[in-house]
């Protein structure tokens, strides 16, 4: 069985994965980590307006978030990071049916994992490989207030910005992200979950939403 997580950059995909995996005692994979492998192999082989057309995001950023930020609207990041999610999906893909075709369980997580890719590879593969689930967030205010307690290690978002706007536009690109994969989840029949209230609740009924 292949465990599909998508949806926006800090909802909890992570945390949801590592405790899934640990409650099923199998392993998973950010798909981040599938991006930054492909990135670096595309990087040395296109022009960097090729680059650009593949990895828009990355193409633009600043030096941190208070700089990307200040380029681009939270409509526009977000677009980016809808197109940049495209090019991983062949690994995702790949690495799917490769565990699949050995008989492993895995979970795949993050925000390359689309209601559109998911519906793709249920078509290729079968339904019954695959257990899908999308989660979101959408309060912006929370979002800020929660993030500044984030203990996780080098917390790109903790790390990377220092003006207080700045944390309410990355709050503002990731609701309107997560209405866009509720649209699009709705669109495939996929089932979605709103992290914003009792987190920890949440990423229980994730689990049990995913296990049965």
């Amino acid at each position: 069985m292949i465990y599909l997580i998508g949806g926006p950059p800090k909802c909890g995909k992570t945390t949801l994965a590592k405790q899934f995996a640990k409650k099923l005692g199998i392993q998973w994979v950010a798909t981040d980590t599938l991006e930054v492998i492909g990135r670096e192999y595309i990087g040395r082989y296109t022009t960097k307006k090729e680059f650009a057309r593949l990895y828009p995001h990355s193409a633009m950023k600043g030096k941190n978030n208070d700089e990307t930020y200040a380029r681009a609207t939270t409509q526009q990041i977000m677009k980016n990071l809808i197109a940049q999610a495209r090019p991983t999906e062949g690994a995702i893909d790949m690495f799917s049916i490769c565990e699949i075709t050995d008989g492993n369980d895995y979970i795949i997580e993050g925000y390359h994992v689309t209601p559109a890719l998911a519906a793709r590879l249920m078509k290729k593969y079968g339904r019954k490989n695959f257990r899908v689930l999308f989660i979101v967030k959408r309060d912006i205010e929370k979002f800020v207030a929660d993030v500044k307690k984030s203990s996780t290690p080098n917390d790109w978002v903790i790390c990377g910005t220092k003006k207080q706007e700045t944390f309410f536009k990355i709050g503002d690109m990731i609701s309107r992200y997560g209405r866009w994969f509720e649209r699009e989840a709705g669109k495939y029949k996929f089932a979605s979950l709103n992290m914003d209230e009792d987190f920890e609740g949440k990423i229980k009924k994730a689990i049990d939403t995913l296990s049965v």
